[in-house]
């Protein structure tokens, strides 16, 4: 006689804290980077325009950031990628035009990868794919996996970037340059050439690594990593514009 045995339930997701625009399809969705929320320049000018344009949009906080539930320190890569599949499940309820800022163009990227039907179109800003390969040293990887976190200067705030053990770990199994992404539609990539945090050259890469033809890769020779000056944001509605007119009405 075999007793039969059910596995636990996880435990329930915090709750994420979002703005949601309603206008047409599709959704233009905002990926912020790292221990960033949704409060940014970048995603605010973004929700302004969609209202004046009568375009639907999101942005949201991951878990752990902005005002979403969690502990930050609680979370990865593939987490983060999962509260983003939530956003568009739940609150979308259709494929989206996704916008990932800095690591949320890696997000973007594990989306399109993951479930492409979902992605209607790509608009990456700076973006960071892979960033647990190429931005750390080998003493800082070291020092992850023998202590469990890393402080790093925060150029953006007082208090220290905090990277965990399970995050770099959720990053380096989560890559997305290793292989093709099977994705057709349209794509923008914009990256400065003195950005100091993503070295440019990492948009022609993901660009190569996506399938469509539809992609198109932006290099400004003066623009930094926030590029959210008023001529980057301008750059920024201008390709989200173009992607948008390509895309399959909703």
């Amino acid at each position: 006689m075999t007793e039969e045995t059910t596995a636990p339930e996880a435990p329930p997701r915090p709750n994420l804290a979002y703005h949601h625009t309603p206008g047409a399809g599709p959704t233009v969705m905002f990926l912020c980077g790292y221990a960033s929320d949704m409060q940014g320049t970048k995603a605010l000018h973004l929700e302004q325009w969609a209202r004046a344009t009568g375009r639907a949009f999101l942005r949201f906080d991951y878990s752990g950031c902005g005002e979403s539930e969690g502990n930050f320190e609680d979370e990865t890569l593939a987490s983060w990628r999962d509260d983003a599949l939530r956003m568009i499940d739940d609150v979308v309820k259709g494929p989206a035009v996704l916008v990932g800022s800095s690591m949320g163009g890696w997000i973007m990227a594990m989306i399109a990868k993951a479930r492409p039907e979902l992605v209607a179109g790509m608009v990456g800003i700076a973006v960071a794919p892979d960033f647990t390969d190429w931005g750390f040293t080998m003493e800082q990887k070291l020092a992850l996996l023998q202590t469990g976190r890393i402080e790093q200067p925060n150029d953006y705030g007082d208090m220290p970037t905090v990277t965990t053990r399970g995050f770099w770990a959720s990053g380096e199994a989560n890559r997305v340059l290793v292989q093709p992404i099977a994705w057709g539609g349209p794509v923008r990539l914009l990256q400065g050439q003195k950005d100091k945090e993503v070295p440019w050259e990492y948009a022609p890469r993901l660009a190569a690594m996506i399938r469509s033809d539809m992609v198109q890769t932006l290099l400004v020779k003066d623009a930094e990593h926030r590029f959210s000056r008023e001529q980057d944001l301008a750059l920024i509605v201008r390709a989200l514009e173009e992607v948008l007119a390509l895309c399959s009405p909703s």
